[in-house]
């Protein structure tokens, strides 16, 4: 379905996380009205509790959609960050900080050292260090570590302050941002959804419906009539007041993120346990040995905060993009589970396109929600 610019389009997404922001940015840049709805406050979830490091992970390494997806998104990176602080006037503290992919164990040596010539061959120029120019790199890293995969230019950002600038980069542009807001249900008929109802009223004349409500799209799309699987997956981590490293640290049980302020964010657990969203001893206790064995110094640092966040998975494992098969005019855009902050601005663009120009710039199969129909 293509709008043409007779009529300005009018869409809602329900979300206000990174990827709902990010959509409401690329919709209003192409010339759509955006309303953006959030039953509370923007990044409120788990787009506020991510890491917000813009890195790949190891199974993106594989030929394929994913790893497809995920380059794109990095290449748009750089410019839209430029684009949305400028617009918003909201600096999401991108840090060149790079990042070392540590090999704790002999066996991991041989791995990381292919992973840093797949990542030069894909245009990310990493390089593998001996222990000794570890050591003079990053002194306060554990001896026990053996050598590490070095990419200088990984960024990080912060993940509530993207997601924020996306929003009024938007709103800038016109678009309606309603916080406080929880959609409650759907107006229209048929094959065809023509507004939303909230608990402030009804939104309606809508042209199309975005469900961009991570963990929570399940619920939503199940009022359509629609199976579209959303488990929840918590992610626990913790923040300490240290500036022992300089470099985002990678490790074989979690990672170490520098970030503004002399913070350093200790990350993350991966827990099944519903919408269960609070902080456990055991997993906190759990993130505090995993820092302290790629950095002893840590054993001492103060803690500044901890925290959970539940972010949105899929059965397979890889994001759910496209238009819902039930509905003419519902979209979604969910199941980034670990890869919101990294997949924000090519979804947002793909969903952009596939509204207004109803073409993608790459193949949105793999990602369909028609593959959870059967």
């Amino acid at each position: 379905m293509v709008y043409q610019s007779a009529k300005r389009m009018k869409v809602v997404i329900a979300g206000g996380g990174v990827i709902g922001s990010a959509i409401a940015f690329y919709l209003t840049a192409a010339g759509a009205d955006a309303v953006l709805v959030e039953r509370g406050e923007l990044a409120g979830e788990a787009s506020g509790a991510a890491a917000g490091l813009l890195v790949p992970p190891d199974r993106a390494a594989a030929p394929g959609p994913f790893r497809d997806i995920c380059l794109a998104s990095l290449a748009l990176y750089r410019p839209v960050i430029e684009r949305v602080q400028r617009e918003s006037g909201i600096d999401v503290q991108c840090l060149g900080a790079g990042i070392l992919i540590v090999a704790q164990t002999e066996s991991r040596v041989a791995l990381l050292q292919a992973h840093a010539r797949w990542q030069t061959e894909h245009g990310v120029p990493t390089r593998w260090l001996k222990r000794a120019e570890l050591s003079e790199l990053e002194p306060a890293l554990s001896p026990q570590v053996h050598g590490a995969a070095f990419s200088e230019g990984e960024l990080n950002v912060d993940p509530g302050q993207v997601t924020r600038a996306f929003a009024f980069a938007a709103k800038a542009r016109g678009a309606d941002l309603r916080t406080g807001t929880m959609l409650t249900g759907f107006l229209g008929r048929g094959s065809r959804v023509t507004g939303v109802s909230t608990n402030l009223g009804d939104i309606p004349d809508a042209d199309c419906v975005v469900l961009a409500a991570g963990p929570w799209t399940e619920a939503l799309a199940r009022r359509l009539g629609a199976k579209v699987p959303t488990p929840p997956r918590r992610g626990q981590m913790i923040a300490y007041r240290a500036d022992a490293v300089r470099h985002a640290i990678w490790g074989e049980d979690g990672y170490l993120v520098p970030k503004a302020g002399g913070l350093l964010y200790a990350g993350a657990t991966v827990e099944d346990v519903g919408f269960r969203k609070r902080t456990t001893p055991r997993a906190l206790a759990g993130l505090r040995r995993m820092a302290a064995v790629l950095v002893p110094g840590l054993r001492r640092a103060q803690v500044a905060s901890e925290w959970a966040g539940l972010r949105p998975g899929s059965p397979d494992d890889l994001p759910t993009i496209g238009r819902l098969p039930e509905k003419d005019n519902v979209y979604l855009a969910t199941g980034h589970f670990r890869n919101g902050i990294l997949l924000a601005p090519i979804t947002g663009k793909l969903i952009s396109q596939l509204i207004v120009e109803g073409r993608t710039d790459m193949p949105l199969e793999p990602f369909s929600p028609a593959r959870f129909a059967a």
